[in-house]
C-alpha cells in the first residue's frame, strides 16, 4: 500500500474530523475527567482554517489512495525573551494520529519524518511533545524515534468541600 504524505488543505476538514474524533475518544475513554464529547464537530472549521493559515504551523496528512489515514501537526516557537533561557527555536507536536486499521505500517514514522523536515526548514533545533502516561503505545513509538523525557507534568485532583462553598 502506497502512502503519500502531503500538506493539509481546507478540503481535508471533514475526513480530519473523523481522525480527530478517533484520538479524542481514546483520550475521553482514559481521562473522562479531562476530556468530553463535544456537541458538534471535534474541531470547528474556523479553528482548522486558522491552523492552515498560520505560517508557524505545519499540518501534514497521510493518504492511502484517496483516503486520509493519519495526520500530524506541530508549531514552531521561540523561547521567551527571559535571561534564564538559551535563545532557541523549537517545534512542538500538538497532535498525531493514525487511523486504527492503518497502525503499525510505518505511517506514523512517515508523518513524524515529514514534520521533522518541516521543523528543520523553519529553523527549529529540537522537537518537543506531550504524551499522557496511560498511552504506553505512543510512548514506545516516540522512544523508537529517539525522543527522551524532558520534564514531568503532574496533576492532583482536588476534592472540593461543599461546606466551604
Amino acid at each position: 500500500m502506497a502512502i503519500q504524505v502531503r500538506k493539509a488543505t481546507i478540503t481535508d476538514y471533514e475526513p480530519l474530523c473523523v481522525l480527530f474524533e478517533e484520538i479524542d475518544a481514546y483520550h475521553r475513554d482514559h481521562l473522562p475527567h479531562l476530556f468530553k464529547k463535544p456537541g458538534g464537530p471535534s474541531r470547528e472549521h474556523e479553528y482548522f482554517a486558522g491552523l492552515l493559515a498560520d505560517e508557524n504551523v505545519g499540518f501534514f496528512v497521510a493518504e492511502a489512495g484517496h483516503q486520509l489515514v493519519g495526520f500530524v501537526y506541530a508549531l514552531v516557537r521561540d523561547t521567551p525573551d527571559i535571561p534564564i533561557f538559551v535563545p532557541r527555536r523549537f517545534a512542538t507536536v500538538d497532535t498525531i494520529v493514525v487511523a486504527s486499521p492503518f497502525r503499525r505500517l510505518g505511517i506514523g514514522r512517515q508523518l513524524m519524518d515529514t514534520m521533522q523536515a518541516w521543523a528543520i526548514a523553519k529553523g527549529a533545533v529540537s522537537i518537543e511533545l506531550t504524551v499522557y502516561e496511560f498511552n504506553q503505545t505512543a510512548i514506545s513509538f516516540y522512544e523508537q524515534l529517539c525522543y527522551q523525557p524532558l520534564h514531568r507534568r503532574m496533576s492532583k485532583e482536588l476534592k472540593v468541600d461543599e461546606a466551604a462553598g
